[in-house]
């Protein structure tokens, strides 16, 4: 019997977004379930080609096939054998594919003349780009050239960009966007475990007895993973859930056990979870001794992190901090993910290494359904990682380590002393703040839009605005940043280009080119390897650094640099993916058909002479020096470690008595360059709104549509109200809406209130993983004009459904209904 089918264009997927339930019992495999959308008028028959790709908008990797008629993309279908998604697809799977073909596509490249952007060729374009390099290496050296990346482009593109800035340039100031979504999931991972690569699979839900979701929204960030969430619920045998959010989302809502506590106090409830843990002994002291080093300084840490207290703290009962406990006590197999409610939130890393010190001190890893996912938000984001492009060296190599850059300088072909290694990469926070200060002159964005997406945007556009920065940008459309822009480069992307991406899981996907980019468009591997040959850089022996000229011989480039370390792909080639549901790595001789979870016999890479990073303080980000860390943990075993809870930075007071948070929603992706041009998903969420709970909307007066504006220290943003069931004291604000399609295209106007969220954050960071914090600022609220009944433009299906007078969501099921919430 064939997979159910179930068409987006024959059920709605944007009301009802996770689609038709296909429930399983614990051990059972998911059942497949085929999603697909094609362009009206068209029907399968009508397919000239079925091309493999996957998911570009969230970091779930949902393989997919491509529709393609006539030379042209019409519609996607989920494949029923991928690992992954088992045929499923989410709304920004089913629709985003129509940005491509949006007029507005970059068809030319662009360079500034008279103060305008002006259309040129790609000899001009990159000629001026490669004449500015050579300039400011000659006359300031390679600490004057930084590069900022994204986490939508291919694997093989990042590591072309580490090589041609690492060993080429040789510049310290190369970062992405990661930094601001998933860079405290790798830092947390290598504190733990001393490297990155998530200890669990997706393939846990399908065991787990209990899952423990901490300021992860996995409903709106990676819908299909919910949806096989959804299923275990509706299945024989439910897991039991506990959520941590300070929002009503449909996690919060399924959960046997919902914690909102106020923002900025994640590692307070942590400690005092662990603190009950260990009281009631839960815990497996064979495992502890076996596998870990650092338990005794944890209990001492959270001996005194009652409920009573947390309590105080995160203004959640202690009674409901006790309930949760009991339940991440009692589990069997526990599954643990974490995303941005704790990434971008104030002592993130902290904090994030908490979760993992729960599943430490039960046991519970390497199992099936025990496992942890420090999860990813953009779908490329683990290959930033893996190759170098986000401010590690390739392969998960410790840039303290002598060994490990030279061993990386054998691969390259280069000595040592090229690869700069003198201290820490830099992070994209300093890359601006050099850029801020003079000392970088040239700065390359590819695939992002930080004059929408860093924090505190009038620094930054002031910063982008600077006669002393050239600045490139690399893209599908005139994004804002790319306003600011000396030259633009436009950027062919998904369905247009062949690489490979890897998601949160650590499985590989391959993306097939289907269709010609438009106009002179090109992939971004074609872009830098042309730079490459513009700049001439040569290896030791006078030959070219960069010896490949297609995708399929830069994987295999990354193939020889990844040999050996923990995420190795030598297993793994084009051939295979495109017979494969997905590859795990590392995939190796001895795990051909790759892994499906580590750590199933001890801690494999945490060893002083393999370990990706001796480790930082968690308090105050200093480094641990490689002779401690061999004192600490000269066997390689996890590093339980502990942290005291202080303070946020910024605390409301009597002039911004509450606090901002920020976040997504389920149809739109970081600032709406793509899922902004999609008719469906614009439709669903199209314009910036604000949350309030019904008490704290009646204590200032205000009402269900009112345009309020929602104003920091740094700035405001004019917003229409929706009143939900969010913890009261705490104002939301979706960070997706920029300028690009407002009459000013690049900002709010002088000393106007804005549009985008990051008009209101705060230039702070976590000390240990330097993720910027945007869960974290004291803001006040006013009424600009009173509504006119119209609801707020606000999705009604998601965690800014309304509340109903009492507060409570009004499409809330809870526990006892979760199983019959989606139509069957």
């Amino acid at each position: 019997m064939g997979a159910p089918v179930e068409r987006a264009d024959r059920a709605d997927r944007i009301a009802h977004p996770w689609g038709s339930r296909t429930p399983y019992r614990r051990g059972a495999p998911w059942p497949a379930r085929t999603d697909g959308h094609l362009a009206p008028g068209t029907l399968p028959g009508d397919v000239d080609a079925w091309v493999p790709s996957a998911s570009l908008l969230h970091s779930n990797g949902d393989a997919m096939d491509i529709a393609v008629r006539d030379g042209r993309i019409v519609g996607v279908r989920g494949r029923t054998g991928d690992r992954v998604n088992r045929g499923r697809l989410g709304p920004k799977d089913l629709f985003g594919w129509q940005a491509n073909h949006s007029e507005d596509r970059l068809r030319t490249p662009l360079i500034r003349r008279d103060g305008r952007l002006q259309e040129c060729s790609w000899d001009t374009a990159l000629d001026a780009v490669a004449d500015r390099t050579e300039s400011l290496l000659e006359e300031d050296g390679p600490g004057s050239i930084g590069f900022y990346t994204s986490g939508q482009l291919f694997l093989e593109e990042y590591y072309t960009l580490a090589v041609l800035a690492r060993a080429g340039i040789g510049t310290h100031h190369l970062d992405g966007n990661t930094r601001l979504c998933t860079a405290t999931a790798a830092e947390a991972l290598k504190e733990t475990f001393g490297c990155d690569g998530q200890p669990g699979s997706y393939t846990d839900v399908d065991h787990a007895d209990t899952l423990a979701l901490f300021g992860h929204n996995m409903a709106e960030t990676q819908p299909v993973l919910w949806m096989r969430v959804l299923d275990r619920l509706a299945g024989p045998d439910p897991p039991r859930l506990l959520c941590v959010d300070p929002r009503p989302t449909p996690v919060a809502r399924a959960a046997d056990v919902h914690l909102a506590p106020r923002t900025g106090t994640n590692l307070a409830l942590l400690n005092a979870l662990l603190h009950e843990i260990l009281r009631h002994g839960r815990i497996d002291r064979a495992y502890l001794e076996a596998h870990t080093v650092g338990f005794d300084r944890l209990e001492q840490q959270v001996a005194d992190c009652t409920p009573q207290w947390a309590a105080g703290i995160c203004d959640v009962p202690a009674a409901a901090i006790a309930e949760a406990a009991e339940l991440l006590g009692g589990a069997d197999r526990l599954l643990s993910t974490v995303l941005q409610g704790v990434y971008q939130s104030h002592q993130a890393t902290a904090a994030a290494v908490q979760v993992n010190n729960l599943h430490l001190v039960r046991g519970m890893l390497g199992r099936p359904g025990c496992g942890v996912l420090q999860m990813n938000g953009q779908p490329t984001a683990q290959n930033t990682r893996e190759t170098g492009a986000d401010g590690d060296l390739p392969g998960f190599r410790n840039w303290q380590n002598d060994a490990h850059v030279q061993e990386l300088a054998r691969i390259w072909n280069v000595t040592p002393e090229t690869i700069p290694h003198y201290g820490p990469p830099t992070h994209a926070m300093q890359i601006f703040r050099y850029a801020e200060q003079g000392s970088v002159k040239m700065l390359w964005i590819s695939g992002t839009n930080p004059a929408v997406s860093l924090p505190d945007l009038g620094r930054i556009r002031s910063i982008l605005g600077q006669e002393g920065l050239f600045t490139v940008v690399q893209d599908l459309f005139a994004t804002e940043t790319a306003q600011y822009a000396d030259v633009v480069l436009p950027a062919a992307t998904w369905g247009e280009k062949t690489g490979t991406f890897t998601n949160a899981d650590r499985t590989v996907h391959l993306s097939e080119k289907a269709v010609e980019p438009p106009g002179l468009a090109r992939a971004d591997l074609d872009i830098f390897l042309d730079y490459a040959r513009r700049m001439d850089f040569r290896d030791r022996d006078g030959g070219p650094l960069v010896t490949w000229g297609t995708a399929q011989e830069a994987f295999e480039a990354w193939q020889r640099c990844s040999a050996g370390r923990p995420c190795d792909y030598t297993g793994i080639t084009y051939e295979r993916l495109r017979g494969s549901g997905g590859i795990q790595w590392p995939c190796t001789e001895a795990a051909p058909e790759g892994t499906e979870r580590l750590y199933t016999d001890g801690i494999s890479w945490a060893a002083p002479d393999d370990c990706e990073t001796y480790g930082k303080d968690l308090l105050t980000g200093a480094a641990v020096e490689e002779e401690e860390y061999r004192a600490l943990n000269p066997e390689g075993k996890a590093v339980i470690k502990a942290a005291a809870y202080v303070p946020p930075h910024e605390e409301p007071d009597g002039e911004f008595p509450l606090q901002l948070t920020t976040g997504r929603t389920l149809y739109h992706f970081h600032t709406r360059t793509k899922t902004g041009r999609v008719p469906q998903l614009n439709a669903a969420a199209p314009e910036v709104w604000a949350e309030l709970s019904p008490a704290e909307a009646a204590a200032h007066g205000l009402h269900e549509g009112d345009l309020i504006e929602v104003a920091t220290a740094r700035g405001g943003v004019l917003a229409r109200l929706r009143i939900t069931a969010i913890r009261d004291g705490l104002v939301f604000l979706p960070f997706h809406y920029g300028y690009w399609d407002t009459p000013r295209g690049r900002g709010p106007g002088e000393g106007r209130a804005g549009r985008a969220a990051n008009e209101t954050t705060v230039t702070d960071w976590d000390p240990v993983s330097k993720q910027p914090l945007f869960k974290t600022a004291a803001a006040r609220v006013a009424l600009v004009e009173r509504g006119d009944g119209t609801p707020a433009p606000a999705p009604t299906t998601t965690a800014s459904a309304p509340a109903d007078p009492d507060g409570i969501p009004a499409t809330t099921g809870g526990p006892e209904a979760r199983a019959t919430e989606e139509p069957s």
